[in-house]
This record gives structure tokens, C-alpha cells and sequence, in this order.
């Protein structure tokens, strides 16, 4: 007799559930999955991809692409100096397949940032988050144009703050965020994410021998680049000749020196033919301070060098092991090698 139409025993039933107590789990992972989705749709209409041709005797030849954030609603985005550099025309192509050209604003190639304006109007845009109350361990969302696969995103958690990175063109730039949201040629001048869809990086960098090492220029500094590059289509900073990173300060310092500080500037290297070195400056240094203004981040230090006059003396106020001392320093320009 055929055993077709035969019920299965109820003892060989073996149909998969999920045990009870990890429902929970289940609802959070849901709940996570939801709050991701809703900032992509939130948030995609904003990010551009960017396509760049050059001439070629009478031919325009596509010469790469990268990514974009629209800043503003009438057509000034926000990408990497690297990505437009060499273009000589530049499209900009948003999700619904609108295409515009677009043209350079300025350029800072020591922050590898750059702002590009579309030749368009009614614009959906975004704004910068608070990159400085980004934390290790933070989940964050990439999103970008990586190999020309339109609107891409990946997830991963912020892994270090405070890094410093050499630009394709040698330059380095400080106070980096490293992430491991993935990557790929493309992504450059897309938005890093947090999970309320604010702006707290611009993708910038890929370590291609590594796996899940990206590099974002954090929102705050991006935010004193727009400025700049809006009001004088280029930035003209003020150099002392030191890279830094942002470093806690120990509460036995804290207590020792009656600061009012938390963080201050690490001196991490010093140009030995700038003014730092001539100075006096050492690695290891903690500034905490500039003509009496306090300085917690690399981002103060560019903000107050920005209003200072080039070529007039200011004063350092810093921690040297157990002292604290005051310099003299004058900056220069920053060397222009675009």
C-alpha cells in the first residue's frame, strides 16, 4: 500500500521554533532593524552619487566617482577633495534618477573635503549632527555610491577616535573617525551615520590591505570647513607645525593645576621646520590653551587659528609633564602644494 495521503505521526514532526526566552532578543534585533530602515528612507533622497569625466582631445571619458551629501536645498553638496579634484565635468545623480551638473566651490585638500553646487533648486538636504559626543563601541550606518552600486549602506560601530591619516596627496589630517562600517572605491564623500540619521562624519578613506578599517572626517570639522569654503572658496589657516589629537586629562592633573579643562591637544609630532619647533614644542605636550582661550579638540585649535592673524604672535598655554607652562608662538600659512 502506497504511503501517500499517510498523516506523519505527530512524534516525527520536527518543525524549527525559537525558544522563548530569546524572544526578547528577537524584538530588540527588530526594533534595531526598523530604527536603520527608517533613517535610510530618511535620509537617501540627500546622498548623491557623483560621476566625473575628463577631456580626452574632443572626447569627455569617464575619469570615477564618489559620493555626495546635499547641504542645502538649493544644490551645495558636500564630498571629498579627492573625488573632484581632477574632474572636468562633474554629474550628480540622486536616487529618483534626476541628473545634474555641477560645479566646484572650493577645495581644502588638508581636509580632503571639498563643496560642489548642482545646478538645481527644491532640493532635499541635511544638516550636520555632533560629531564630538561620539563614543567607541557607537553603531553607525555608511551610505554612498561604493563601485557605482547607487545608494549602498553598510553598518558597523565607531573603533577609535582622535586618528590621524595621511591624504592620497600626503597631507595628514587629524582628529579622524575610524570605523568599521565597510567600504569600497566610491563611498568617499558619502555620510557616516549615527542611528537618528545625523551626519557625523564624512567618509573619506579605506586602508585596502586591512578589513573593516574606514576612515570619516568628523562633522564638527566639516562644519568650520563649509564656512570657510562658502565665504572665501578656499581656507586659509593659520600653521604651527604639529599634528594632535584630543586626549582626556587626568583628574590628578585636573586638581593639581585647577583646570577647567577635561580634554586638551596631545602634541603627537612636530614639523622640525615649522614654529612649533622653533618654539620648542615637544611630543607628548598637552595644550590647553591658546592666549587664554581654552582648547579641548583639534577643532578649537582650527576654529581660533582661523580668526588669528597670520604672522602675529600668540600664546600657548600647556602642561609638561608636572608643569604648566606658556609659549610664544608665531603661525605661518599653511603651505599651499595643491
Amino acid at each position: 500500500m502506497s504511503d501517500q495521503g499517510k498523516a506523519v505521526p505527530q512524534g516525527d514532526e520536527k518543525r524549527c521554533t525559537v525558544a522563548v526566552e530569546h524572544q526578547d532578543a528577537i524584538a530588540l534585533l527588530d526594533a534595531c532593524s526598523r530604527a536603520i530602515v527608517a533613517v535610510v528612507d530618511g535620509v537617501s533622497p540627500a546622498v548623491v552619487s557623483i560621476f566625473l569625466r575628463r577631456q580626452n582631445r574632443r572626447r569627455f571619458e569617464p575619469a570615477g566617482a564618489g559620493s555626495g551629501i546635499v547641504m542645502t536645498p538649493d544644490g551645495y553638496i558636500l564630498t571629498n577633495f579627492h573625488v573632484v579634484q581632477n574632474a572636468d565635468v562633474i554629474d550628480v545623480v540622486f536616487t529618483d534618477g534626476s541628473r545634474y551638473q555641477a560645479a566646484i566651490i572650493g577645495l581644502d585638500p588638508a581636509s580632503d573635503l571639498a563643496v560642489i553646487r548642482a545646478a538645481a533648486a527644491g532640493l532635499p538636504y541635511l544638516t550636520l549632527g555632533d560629531s564630538a559626543s561620539l563614543r567607541v563601541g557607537q553603531l553607525v550606518l555608511a551610505m554612498g555610491n561604493p563601485l557605482g552600486f547607487q545608494s549602498t549602506v553598510s553598518s558597523g560601530v565607531v573603533s577609535a577616535l582622535g586618528r590621524s591619516l595621511r591624504s592620497q596627496d600626503g597631507r595628514q589630517i587629524d582628529n579622524v573617525i575610524q570605523h568599521t562600517a565597510p567600504l569600497n572605491p566610491g563611498n568617499s564623500g558619502g555620510p557616516l551615520l549615527d542611528t537618528h540619521g545625523r551626519v557625523v562624519g564624512i567618509n573619506t578613506a579605506i586602508i585596502p590591505q586591512a578589513q573593516g578599517i574606514g576612515f570619516a572626517i568628523p562633522a564638527d570639522t566639516a562644519q568650520w570647513i563649509i564656512t570657510q569654503l562658502l565665504s572665501n572658496g578656499r581656507v586659509r589657516r593659520g600653521y604651527l607645525g604639529i599634528s594632535g589629537r584630543s586626549r582626556p586629562i587626568s583628574r590628578q592633573i585636573i586638581r593639581f593645576h585647577h583646570l577647567e579643562n577635561e580634554t586638551a591637544v596631545e602634541v603627537m609630532s612636530v614639523d622640525a621646520d615649522g614654529p612649533a619647533a622653533k618654539s620648542g614644542f615637544k611630543e607628548g605636550d598637552l595644550i590647553i590653551a591658546m592666549n587664554q582661550e581654552k582648547v579641548s579638540s583639534i577643532d578649537d585649535m582650527h576654529r581660533f587659528l582661523s580668526k588669528w592673524p597670520i604672522g602675529k604672535s600668540l600664546q600657548l598655554q600647556i602642561i609638561r609633564w608636572d608643569e604648566k607652562l606658556e609659549i610664544s608662538i608665531v603661525p605661518v600659512e599653511l603651505p599651499k602644494t595643491e
